[in-house]
């Protein structure tokens, strides 16, 4: 599967419900949003007859993104059925990791093979601060549940804020010394009802980068995790089991790279996460009409980049809505 640009496509994120339980301040308006009806959001009997019918023309690999999925019910029920699917080969989820520690073992063996973990502090109370939440949360011990569970490789990502967490880059940093873990740092995106933020909030990767290599010397150039789809660029501080990743909306773009296409909650197919064009996949699924030209007439129509830097988000109010 090729866009018009020519950039293979073999990937799909897939939001299975637009509901968490945090409201960060960078993905949700604080008052929370105004929730889809559960006739609008696909079944997983539906996503997965989506990606069944997908997999054919090369899709290749799956996230499970939110909202928060781990709020949906019986979420080991879907990744069982994906992993079914003939073609599919890796399947990842984003979480926040409230409830790591209780489902990464049940998440595993339903055939989950790594996780990506938002984390945007060390500190309990700062944790509250950002997601606007006061939860039993220890990001650590979700990481360590995570890998005692065999999913591999953990990843955990930290949208840094300047002047709330962008003086614990060096803490997290040193979580990679002596753990296997994959530490990225996410630079904030102001975009829809938060597009507000100011600019003076955002903290450019090479400034991450040069804290860190000040706290613990210079970093080498590492190859990151053996599987992954993301745009990040990796590094390492030297001897450390784990690497240190940069993922750079803002300052330097990625979109020549670009391999996934997104299906929010209710059905509809985005071809880039800032833009406008996106395609109702629902419909003709509930009325039995093939997905495949729809999907390959998407790909034709694909932008060639982002409009991230006009601050815009494609219609959306939140990053929420289709798992950031």
């Amino acid at each position: 599967m090729r866009d018009q640009f020519g950039r293979s496509i073999e990937y799909l994120r897939i939001s299975v419900t637009d509901r968490c339980n945090f409201r960060c301040v960078y993905c949700m308006p604080e008052s929370g949003m105004a929730w889809l009806p559960k006739l609008q959001i696909l079944s997983y009997e539906e996503i997965t007859e989506v990606v069944r019918q997908l997999a054919p023309l090369g899709l290749r690999r799956l996230r499970i993104t939110g909202g928060e999925p781990t709020v949906r019910p019986d979420l080991p029920t879907l990744i069982r059925a994906l992993r079914a699917v003939p073609g599919i080969e890796d399947i990842a989820l984003s979480t926040n990791g409230v409830k790591l520690p209780q489902m990464a073992h049940a998440l595993r063996d339903a055939g989950l093979d790594r996780v990506n973990m938002s984390s945007d502090s060390l500190r309990p109370e700062r944790i509250a601060e950002i997601a606007r939440r006061t939860l039993a949360f220890d990001p650590i011990a979700a990481a360590t549940a995570a890998t005692e569970a065999g999913l591999d490789p953990v990843k955990i990502n930290v949208v840094v804020i300047r002047g709330a967490n962008d003086d614990e880059v060096e803490d997290f940093a040193a979580l990679t010394v002596n753990r296997p873990w994959h530490v990225r740092f996410i630079e904030l995106m102001p975009v829809g009802d938060l597009a507000s933020t100011e600019f003076a909030r955002v903290v450019p990767s090479d400034e991450v980068l040069a804290r860190v290599a000040a706290r613990h010397g210079a970093l080498e150039p590492a190859d990151g995790p053996s599987r992954g789809n993301g745009p990040a660029r990796y590094l390492r501080i030297p001897g450390a089991k784990g690497t240190i990743g940069v993922i750079t909306p803002l300052s330097h773009t990625y979109c020549d790279t670009c391999n996934r296409v997104r299906l929010t909650a209710d059905g509809r197919l985005r071809t880039c996460l800032y833009g406008d064009h996106e395609v109702n996949l629902r419909d003709p699924l509930r009325a039995g009409a093939p997905l495949a030209p729809l999907f390959e007439k998407a790909l034709a129509e694909k932008p060639r980049e982002h409009e991230l830097l006009k601050l815009r988000v494609g219609g959306l109010k939140a990053l929420s809505e289709v798992g950031g």
